[in-house]
């Protein structure tokens, strides 16, 4: 985690920073003083590390956090705005950067490589889609998360529309989305929009306990199990069904597998 209360390497421009150690790959939101909203170089880093981190073999895991006292405020609309430019082309510009936004959404969402986010402040906006990229999400006590679209008289983008949804149900994300509601870390809890709430001195801790044991355990069979529960509801049954029988025979004759089905057998 890399934050104001939390242990901090030397510092970057880039507006995302990443690394991979020991098949850990650490992905870091890195605009603070914007609250973490990202701007085009923040997209267009989003989108390649996204599918770098889907390509590489060497990756196991994924950490993603942010630098500062938020977390991600969504899109930084006034960047966005500059770079627009005249009315005419502002609807074109707006849709490049979205799509880009989006093509990372996916390329993580359908990787094999299950991702662990901490979330130390404030959620808002698109930031919402971006910590619903990962599979489990653990919140500082301080975090909180509201929607604030409509603020700015703007619809949901970054997969808000579907990911909130999946996590919290209809209703909730339509009560989430049309008013003004922020959600405390402990509200967030209970909806299922996170997975666990702890202190914020334990945050970065408890990410890296969960990104081990991961790395640690059977991590082909984690990705897998990721892969196959998220493209589930995208699909038929059957396809869904037939995906399983080749994965679990696929892993049944690894190494690993074999490794770990003679110990459970001498129990």
């Amino acid at each position: 985690m890399r934050g104001p209360e939390l242990d901090s390497p030397t510092m970057s421009d880039d507006a995302i920073l990443f690394d991979v150690t020991d098949g850990l790959a650490h992905l870091t939101l890195n605009r603070p003083s914007r609250l973490n909203a990202v701007d085009p170089d923040a997209i267009a880093l989003w989108q390649r590390y996204a599918h770098e981190i889907a390509e590489r073999d060497d990756i196991g895991a994924v950490l993603f956090d942010a630098v500062g006292r938020a977390f991600c405020a969504g899109g930084d609309v006034l960047a966005m705005s500059r770079l627009a430019g005249s009315e005419s082309d502002a609807g074109r510009v707006i849709r490049s950067l979205a799509d880009q936004i989006h093509d990372g959404h996916r390329t993580l969402r359908e990787s094999a490589k299950p991702i662990v986010a901490a979330v130390q402040g404030p959620v808002a906006g698109g930031g919402l889609g971006f910590m619903l990229v990962a599979d489990l999400i653990v919140a500082s006590e301080r975090a909180t998360f509201a929607s604030r679209y409509a603020d700015v008289a703007l619809t949901p983008d970054c997969g808000v529309s579907t990911l909130v949804p999946e996590a919290v149900g209809t209703r909730r994300a339509l009560e989430l989305t049309l008013t003004s509601r922020t959600l405390s870390a402990a509200e967030a809890l209970d909806w299922g929009l996170v997975a666990e709430v702890v202190a914020p001195e334990s945050l970065e801790a408890r990410a890296r306990e969960i990104a081990a044991s991961w790395l640690d355990g059977p991590t082909a069979a984690f990705g897998q199990a990721k892969r196959l529960v998220r493209s589930g509801l995208a699909r038929p049954f059957q396809d869904a069904l037939d995906d399983e029988a080749a994965t679990i025979a696929a892993a049944f004759v690894t190494p690993e597998a074999q490794a770990r089905i003679a110990a459970f057998a001498k129990r």
